[in-house]
């Protein structure tokens, strides 16, 4: 069992990390910034270390300084939580080359599934149905327009080593292809250091189901079910569900066939989800898979009882997986929404600064994994996520209704939030019918701005 494992990582992710540490009776240490010297992670761990500014290239992106930090504090494992290394193919390769144990997948499973050109013909060699388009990365203009050409538009062009609604564009037409492919190619460089991109077809308002696995090294596998992400904003997720309302018995097992194909076909291990987009018959297409623990996982773990960074730690350890499949049931509905230092009535521009005042919802079948509190200065330099509210209920009016009193409830001054924008969806009939798809949120912006 490991007796320390350094946190590369911060805000709620790195405290969420923590307290399972701390559970399990191991040791942590946050290696922190000095931009978050002051944050809850620092407080919270056992020991901390300062690894450089509040530039994420200098700190948590730096890997020389990462590794000394290892050396110094004597930690047997590094946690990468999600974003910055989580799924950086040379920080992993160093980890193993250094005999240090990464919490997450191997290089391998993070190469063939990080690189989604790559991912995409994998699963279907293996059987998984995937959107219509190129079978590779794109190499010219040219090449774009004839697949363009034979898939038909609406296409979506898509960066094959990224993610977070970075690096993709949707095409209505030919005119529009070559501004796209170079706006996107530009994007992808700085955002990934990866310029390659790729083609897909384009699905109008589908629902974007993913499915949470686990995989140890002994072979042993297991699905968590289902959460539905359907409700983004520039293809980032907004709000997420488990299970979804759009599925039936039926159909979910055969999604968690789908996925669990596609982790068995990279001998996957450690925590991952499988993402799907489901037309409008009800037909699943792979989208990509994420080779690490997601934002949205807290809802996976109210509905099924489980704690997946716990089951992370285990497999890392050499454990076997503590569960059978037969142990994992859906008991009620869990819903999340991301509170985020945004103003939505300025385009969602970030909002950073010190908070006033602050006061955090409670009360039965609430959940807040968030790492800030009143006098908390919101950093500049990272993403805008300040907090994940989570609802639970028995059903999906219970959540809805609990998630309704706590948004109320929940008081963030100082910084502009989101929370205002989760009022009105909240209140919007579609939404409380489950009647919504990817680009739904889009439709409530536009009908707002219409009125």
């Amino acid at each position: 069992m490991f007796s320390k494992i350094l946190i590369a990582n911060r805000g709620e992710i790195a405290l969420r990390v923590i307290r399972t540490c701390k559970e399990l009776g191991i040791k942590t240490v946050i290696a922190y910034s000095s931009a978050d010297r002051d944050s809850l992670p620092v407080r919270y761990a056992d020991e901390r270390i300062c690894i450089g500014p509040g530039e994420s290239v200098e700190s948590y992106l730096n890997i020389p300084h990462i590794l000394s930090a290892v050396e110094a504090t004597d930690a047997d494992a590094i946690h990468p939580g999600y974003g910055f290394l989580a799924e950086s193919i040379p920080f992993v390769e160093v980890c193993e080359a250094s005999h240090i144990s990464f919490i997450g997948p191997t290089a391998s499973n993070i190469q063939l599934m990080g690189d989604k050109s790559l991912a995409r013909q994998t699963v279907k060699r293996n059987g998984v149905p995937v959107i219509p388009g190129s079978d590779g990365v794109v190499k010219s203009l040219e090449e774009a327009k004839e697949i363009a050409k034979a898939i038909k538009y609406p296409i979506i062009v898509k960066a094959s080593g990224g993610g977070g609604g970075r690096g993709m564009r949707v095409v209505r037409e030919e005119e529009e292809l070559k501004s796209a492919v170079l706006f996107c190619q530009e994007e992808a460089k700085v955002a990934f250091d990866n310029p390659n991109l790729y083609l897909e077809k384009y699905l109008e308002r589908p629902r974007h189901i993913e499915v949470q696995i686990l995989g140890d090294s002994f072979g042993n596998y297991l699905c968590l079910w289902e959460r539905d992400c359907s409700l983004q904003r520039r293809h980032q997720k907004l709000i997420e569900e488990s299970p979804s309302p759009l599925i039936n018995q039926r159909f979910r097992r055969r999604l968690a066939r789908l996925a669990l194909k596609v982790a068995k076909s990279v001998n996957y291990t450690s925590a991952g989800t499988v993402e799907f987009l489901v037309d409008s018959n009800l037909f699943p297409y792979f989208l990509e898979m994420n080779t690490r623990i997601q934002v949205e996982h807290p809802v996976t773990e109210l509905v099924t009882n489980t704690d997946i960074i716990r089951e992370q730690i285990r497999i890392a350890e050499g454990e076997k997986l503590s569960l059978k499949q037969k142990d994992v049931s859906i008991f009620g509905v869990a819903m999340e929404c991301r509170i985020n230092a945004e103003d939505p009535e300025n385009d969602f521009l970030p909002s950073p600064g010190k908070i006033t005042r602050y006061l955090p919802p409670g009360g039965p079948g609430i959940r807040l994994d968030t790492h800030i509190y009143e006098g908390y200065t919101v950093p500049a330099y990272y993403d805008s996520l300040l907090a994940k509210l989570i609802a639970f209920g028995k059903n999906r009016q219970e959540a809805i209704s609990r998630m309704q009193r706590a948004l109320e409830e929940t008081e963030i001054e100082g910084v502009k939030t989101t929370i205002p924008f989760y009022r009105k969806v909240f209140a919007n009939p579609q939404y409380l019918k489950g009647k919504y798809y990817v680009g739904f949120i889009e439709t409530i912006l536009e009908n707002e701005n219409d009125k």
